[in-house]
């Protein structure tokens, strides 16, 4: 009696293991034609989603961060040739350019095979997923995460972390992430994280706890900086951008722009595209 229960049971998980596998939803199929995607959640399970139409920046307009503009060109010339590059880290002040430079890199280099995925920070869970998804493929990707932040309890950041320096499973070489911050410290750092800092015969020990908020930074092999914008640079990317709608930098022009800095609190290169387009659609309106 005992034998014929035991059967049943296992034609039953049998069954059930048959049933789940028949109605769980099928994984729909990437379009690899595409140039960029963005992680999403579609029927309980996540896909890449392709960007119909990215934003095409290009990298001439991106002006007064030519160092940093330089070393992530450098960087993605290495990767694009097979050779050996690093994982960037952006950071710095709002609007100078840390989002716009990585589009750039796509327009700029898409035709010589570079893809670009975006993710966003709650679904850094699925890196590695992703990179399964595309260790094989003969593209080179760029994992782009734009505003990347943790909270303390974030326990996103782990899986990051395997990305960027690889598990037992060696990272894959067609892809790099590439991510923006406002803060270089990642994880916020609290006054109760010194608490636990020991002293010892003179010798001082920090606590494990930071060591652990600043090493996933640390993970970024390229780090580059951006800063704020003074006035006159602020006016040369207005009067660029200007430019690019077939409109001079003239006078009432450059009144109007500092007027907009007065508006919006700040100077950089987001405010001053966004001046520009402001500026010529209301031109374009009255006349």
């Amino acid at each position: 009696m005992t034998q014929k229960v035991d059967d049943l049971i296992l034609r039953a998980e049998g069954l059930l293991t048959k049933l789940e596998t028949f109605l769980l939803p099928k994984e729909p199929a990437v379009n690899w034609n595409a140039i960029a995607w963005r992680w999403v959640g579609k029927n309980g399970i996540g896909t890449l989603c392709p960007i119909e139409h990215p934003h095409q920046m290009q990298l001439e307009n991106i002006q007064f961060v030519d160092t940093q503009k330089k070393e992530i060109v450098r960087n993605t010339r290495q990767f694009l040739q097979g050779l050996t590059a690093n994982n960037v880290l952006l950071t710095g002040a709002r609007g100078t350019g840390k989002s716009s430079l990585v589009k750039a890199l796509l327009t700029a280099f898409s035709n010589q095979g570079l893809r670009l995925i975006e993710v966003e920070k709650h679904d850094l869970v699925h890196l590695p997923e992703i990179v399964s998804l595309i260790r094989n493929r003969p593209e080179k990707f760029i994992i782009y995460c734009d505003d990347l932040t943790f909270e303390a309890n974030d326990i996103a950041y782990k899986a990051l972390k395997v990305v960027l320096d690889g598990s037992l499973a060696s990272t894959s070489d067609n892809v790099l992430v590439y991510a923006t911050s406002n803060r270089k410290n990642l994880m916020p750092e609290f006054l109760a994280d010194n608490l636990a800092t020991a002293h010892a015969d003179g010798e001082v020990r920090p606590s494990d706890t930071i060591e652990e908020k600043t090493a996933l930074a640390e993970r970024f092999g390229l780090w580059l900086s951006f800063y704020a914008f003074d006035q006159n640079e602020y006016l040369t990317i207005a009067a660029n951008w200007l430019k690019t709608f077939d409109l001079d930098f003239d006078e009432a022009a450059r009144k109007a722009a500092l007027q907009f800095t007065y508006t919006r609190g700040a100077r950089s290169g987001r405010v001053a595209y966004q001046f520009a387009r402001d500026y010529a659609g209301r031109l374009k309106l009255h006349e």
